[in-house]
C-alpha cells in the first residue's frame, strides 16, 4: 500500500472511529459475545458489522428487543447492516455467535448508532452524504497539518451529489 493511500486508511479508520460507538473484539470459536444498549421509543438505531480475521470471516448475529423479541437474525454472514426503529423503550441486546466454529476464532467489527447521525460540520445543510461528511473531514486534516500531501489529493476524481 502506497503512503498516500496508507494516509487515507488511516484517516478513514479514524473518522470511523469517531462517528459512533464502534468496537473491535475478539470472538473466540465455539463462544457467543452480547451488547446491550437503552434506546427510547420511537428512536431509529442501526448496526453495522463485519467480520475482519479468521475462518471464513462469517458470524451469526441477532439483534432482541427489550421484550425478548427477536427482531433481526442473520447466520454465518461476513458483514452486515441492519437499521431498525425502537417500538418500546428499553434496553436491546446485540449478540455476535462463533458457537458453530470449533477452532477458528473471529475479530469483529461493529458500530451501533442510536438516533440521526449528526453532519461533522455544522454548516453542511441538508445536503449531507458519507462522502461530502468524508471529503470535509479529510480538508480539516489537511488544513491542520501543512506541509505533508494533502489526503484528499486522491479524491479528485470522486463526484458529490
Amino acid at each position: 500500500m502506497g503512503c498516500a493511500a496508507a494516509r487515507s486508511a488511516s484517516a478513514l479508520l479514524l473518522l470511523l472511529l469517531l462517528l459512533g460507538r464502534a468496537l473491535t473484539f475478539e470472538l473466540p470459536d465455539n463462544a457467543k459475545q452480547c451488547f446491550h444498549e437503552e434506546v427510547e421509543q420511537g428512536v431509529k438505531f442501526s448496526l453495522d458489522y463485519q467480520v475482519i480475521t479468521g475462518g471464513h470471516y462469517d458470524v451469526d448475529c441477532y439483534v432482541e428487543d427489550p421484550q425478548g423479541n427477536t427482531i433481526y437474525r442473520e447466520t454465518k454472514k461476513q458483514y452486515d447492516s441492519f437499521t431498525h426503529r425502537a417500538e418500546v423503550k428499553g434496553v436491546y441486546q446485540f449478540c455476535f455467535s462463533n458457537e458453530f466454529s470449533t477452532f477458528s476464532h473471529k475479530t469483529v467489527y461493529f458500530d451501533f448508532q442510536v438516533g440521526d447521525e449528526p453532519p461533522i460540520l455544522p454548516d453542511m445543510g441538508n445536503r449531507v452524504t458519507a462522502l461530502t461528511q468524508v471529503r470535509a473531514y479529510w480538508k480539516q486534516l489537511d488544513n491542520m497539518q501543512p506541509g505533508r500531501t494533502p489526503v484528499t489529493e486522491g479524491l479528485g476524481q470522486l463526484t458529490l451529489s
